[in-house]
């Protein structure tokens, strides 16, 4: 069975993700004509609430990715934006569809920022959107950043509270200081996919509590929302007197055909932990200050909110990081590997450490495996998380001989117990891991442990 339906009927796919559930999609709009083939793959989740998922290929989640494509993606919905909302068409237009459609593009380490007429908030989705929300963000000057977080935050406040009811973990906070939303400005939220468009409502409800104001744009890869999903933003947007526009590379609707699994069959991964060399590598690029030192978390994730300006200072410690890295390098297939949330700062180290480096994150998302032709993950392997040591994490897609090597990016210090089940999956598929602590301080007492 293929995974991938050769049946098309004008803008009508079929794509088979499971012998028992098949995706119908329509598209109702695909500006730059990007193959879908090219967007993303489908799985089946372990969820009862939403029985499928979009895999994507662009956002170096659950696949792996060049890093470059991840970034041009956010710069593709940067443009989308300037299009949609501000009525100007980006001068790199071109060469963003190009590098969409699968060609060789230039890659710029700090791409040229484009001046907004007011200053304007880009807030990114965890888990998944907070690189990518990070990534639109950075090719603008006069904006602001952060992304919401999963995580509590023992000492700090959470100033917006909002839920997203069909997902795993459905709770999310955002730790930064009432004044960057005190100011009435336009907020851009973005997220990697729209389904219903239920969470983008529901932090606009949350935002509008506390801090009013007249404009909001939804920014998303994908956006499936149906005519009466569609209706919810409208009436919104009469009830609450602001204006919501909506930005995305491909509009389509989606019918989920057959009866979604109450329980999958197990996929045993056919690897056994090997004699794996684990390294332990401080990174001193990032050591920043009172968060740091009060909280654990870094100040250039965007958790705590960025500016422009800022900006510029990260383009240049990622690069940094990233040429030091490329020196650590044994072989030529390279995974680097995010971590949660923490997955911008990694992805643009990544995008400097040379040829063959491809990018993706760990993710508490739960993915049923399958071997079968075209499915988006095929192995999965599971552990409890090291930064909480309750929550259940996974990495996807990785398979005995697939890589040289694994570069693993942490943002926080552990200890060499709370890393042990996660380093014990690594030691199943690489035969080097090595551990990045952007924390600057050491987490194994042997680099050989």
């Amino acid at each position: 069975m293929s995974n991938l339906s050769v049946q098309q009927q004008e803008n009508t796919r079929t794509f088979e993700i499971l012998d028992h559930l098949s995706a119908e999609i329509a598209v109702r709009e695909n500006p730059y004509f990007i193959p879908l083939e090219n967007l993303f793959s489908m799985a089946a989740r372990k969820n009862k609430k939403r029985a499928f998922l979009f895999v994507s290929k662009l956002l170096g989640k659950h696949l792996p990715v060049r890093p470059e494509l991840a970034l041009l993606t956010g710069k593709a919905l940067a443009a989308r934006y300037l299009e949609t909302v501000h009525g100007k068409a980006h001068p790199e237009l071109e060469t963003i569809i190009k590098g969409l459609h699968g060609e060789a593009v230039p890659f710029s380490s700090s791409p040229e920022q484009y001046e907004l007429p007011e200053e304007t908030v880009f807030i990114g989705f965890a888990e998944t959107a907070t690189a990518l929300g990070h990534a639109v963000f950075e090719n603008f000057s006069n904006a602001v950043f952060f992304h919401t977080t999963r995580e509590q935050i023992d000492g700090m406040e959470s100033i917006i509270h909002f839920e997203e009811e069909h997902s795993h973990a459905t709770s999310h906070r955002c730790y930064v200081k009432k004044r960057l939303l005190n100011g009435g400005q336009p907020v851009v939220l973005v997220d990697d996919e729209v389904t219903t468009g239920n969470t983008a409502l529901n932090i606009i409800e949350s935002i509008q509590l506390s801090f009013p104001r007249k404009e909001y744009t939804v920014i998303s890869i994908l956006d499936w929302r149906s005519d009466a999903d569609r209706e919810k933003f409208r009436e919104t947007e009469l009830r609450l007197g602001i204006k919501i526009h909506h930005v995305s590379l491909l509009e389509g609707t989606i019918k989920l055909v057959g009866t979604p699994a109450e329980e999958f069959p197990e996929t045993p991964v056919q690897s056994e932990e090997s004699e794996a060399e684990v390294t332990v590598h401080e990174l001193p690029f990032f050591a920043d200050e009172e968060i740091r030192s009060r909280f654990g978390y870094l100040l250039y994730t965007g958790r705590f909110g960025l500016k422009s300006e800022d900006q510029r200072v990260l383009d240049a410690k990622a690069k940094e990081a990233g040429t030091a890295l490329k020196e650590l390098r044994r072989g030529s297939r390279t995974l680097c590997l995010g971590t949660g949330e923490f997955m911008y700062l990694p992805m643009k180290a990544a995008a400097f450490m040379g040829e063959g480096a491809v990018y993706q994150s760990s993710t508490r998302s739960p993915i049923h495996p399958a071997s079968l032709p075209d499915y988006a993950v095929q192995t999965a392997y599971p552990y409890i998380s090291p930064e909480d040591g309750e929550t259940l994490n996974y990495f996807y897609n990785a398979s005995q001989g697939q890589y040289d090597e694994v570069f693993v990016f942490f943002e926080k210090k552990m200890s060499s117990e709370a890393l042990k089940p996660m380093l014990d999956q690594l030691k199943r598929v690489f035969p080097i891991v090595r551990i990045i602590l952007f924390s600057g301080q050491a987490i194994l007492d042997s680099t050989n442990s």
